[in-house]
């Protein structure tokens, strides 16, 4: 599994549905409850920001993960943000490196790199079913975000990253297995 590969992919997903959202959908509500897709939109480009800073080697701001800005262009914005997070993990060592990534601690580069994947590839569904569209954009990455949230540790309930799980028919669409496994409404929709 080449998880750089699958991260710029994630980010080329998510950048192209992006790129379909006009300024009066910033006000729209999305899956994740505290955010309009504005705001959902601003933390992906933070995040980009953040995952950067720390790939670079040097532990960052921590102000950086809350440094995004959206700009006239959302799209132009996140496509900026998002080479700059592509550029910075590819650096050589970096998969080999320990990073230190926000509220999570030092991690080994390659699972930071694994969360940033997993991060776009379910913000992808969530910008997905703001604007209405389905959220079933790119099966083989959900595959594998849904093998790795599976192994992961995750901090769930109030006032916590993820949600309880959801349950959903065995034989679920992925997305729906993913998003669900995170607290998300799989049927959630605008």
């Amino acid at each position: 599994m080449d998880i750089l590969e699958l991260d710029r992919r994630a980010s080329d997903a998510l950048g192209k549905i992006i790129a379909a959202v006009t300024p009066e959908d910033l006000r729209r509500p999305t899956p994740c409850a505290d955010w309009t897709l504005y705001g959902l939109i601003r933390h992906q480009i933070s995040d980009n920001l953040g995952f950067a800073a720390a790939a670079s080697g040097t532990t960052p701001d921590r102000s950086v993960w809350d440094s995004g800005v959206l700009g006239a262009d959302p799209s132009e914005a996140f496509g900026w943000s998002a080479a700059l997070v592509t550029e910075a993990f590819t650096a050589q060592g970096m998969l080999e490196r320990r990073v230190e990534v926000r509220e999570f601690g030092v991690l080994p580069g390659a699972f930071a790199v694994s969360m940033h994947f997993v991060d776009s590839v379910v913000h992808g569904w969530d910008v997905a079913r703001a604007l209405g569209m389905p959220g079933d954009l790119a099966p083989d990455l959900a595959e594998v975000a849904l093998e790795l949230v599976l192994g992961m540790p995750l901090s769930r309930g109030p006032g916590q990253v993820f949600g309880h799980p959801v349950e959903v028919p065995d034989g679920a669409p992925v997305y729906q297995r993913l998003v669900a496994h995170l607290g998300r409404d799989p049927w959630w929709t605008p």
